[in-house]
C-alpha cells in the first residue's frame, strides 16, 4: 500500500555472491547425481553397479534438501533443472547399454564428476563467508570423498572381470585426474 514501509532487505541481499554460487552448485552437483543414479537404476546390468546408483540416489536426494532448506533459509533461488552440460551428459549416458553403460556411469557420474565436486567444494572454502553455507559445504566434503572412493573400489572391481576397451581384461585407461586419455 502507498505509504507504507519498504519491505526489509531480502536474506540473499546479504549474501555474497560466491555463497550463492556455492550453493547453486552444491545443488546442481546433486541434482546431476540423483538423475543419473535413477538413469543407472533402470539401466545398469550389475547389481553392484544398481547398488552403488540407488546408494546415490538416497543420499544425495538427502543432501539436496538439506541444500534446498538453507537455500531457502537464505532467501536464494536454486535452479529447478539440470544444466546444459549435465543434461548432455545424462542424453549420452541414457543413448548406452550393458556394459559400456555401466563402466561409462562409473567412469563419469561415479569418479569424474565426484573428483569435480570435491574439487570445487575445496577450492570454496576460502570463498564461502557464510557460515551456514560453510558448515554445509564441510559436511559434504567427506561424503563426496567415500562416494568417489566407493567408485574407485568398484571400477577397479568390475573391471578385472571385463574386457576393457583395448581387448584385454581390465584394461582401466582413467588416469589420475579422471579424465580418459587421448587414443593415439
Amino acid at each position: 500500500a502507498a505509504g507504507a514501509p519498504a519491505a526489509p532487505a531480502s536474506p540473499a541481499s546479504k549474501l555474497d555472491r560466491s555463497d550463492r554460487n556455492a550453493l547453486i552448485e552444491m545443488a546442481q552437483a546433486n541434482m546431476a547425481e540423483i538423475s543419473t543414479g535413477k538413469l543407472a537404476l533402470g539401466k545398469a546390468v550389475n547389481p553392484e553397479i544398481k547398488a552403488y546408483a540407488q546408494r546415490m540416489v538416497d543420499e544425495h536426494s538427502k543432501t539436496l534438501a538439506e541444500i534446498q532448506a538453507l537455500a531457502q533459509a537464505k532467501g536464494v533461488e536454486l535452479p529447478k533443472e539440470l544444466t546444459v552440460k549435465h543434461k548432455a551428459k545424462g542424453a549420452m549416458l541414457e543413448a548406452l547399454k550393458g556394459d559400456i553403460f555401466d563402466r561409462t556411469y562409473m567412469k563419469q557420474s561415479g569418479r569424474r564428476d565426484h573428483r569435480v565436486t570435491h574439487e570445487q567444494l575445496r577450492d570454496n572454502m576460502d570463498k564461502i563467508k557464510d557460515p551456514d553455507i560453510k558448515a554445509l559445504a564441510m559436511k559434504m566434503r567427506p561424503v563426496v570423498e567415500q562416494h568417489l572412493m566407493a567408485a574407485d573400489e568398484l571400477i577397479a572391481r568390475t573391471a578385472r572381470g571385463a574386457t576393457g576397451t583395448a581387448g584385454t581384461p581390465g584394461n582401466d585407461t582413467s588416469t589420475a585426474t579422471g579424465k580418459e586419455p587421448i587414443p593415439n
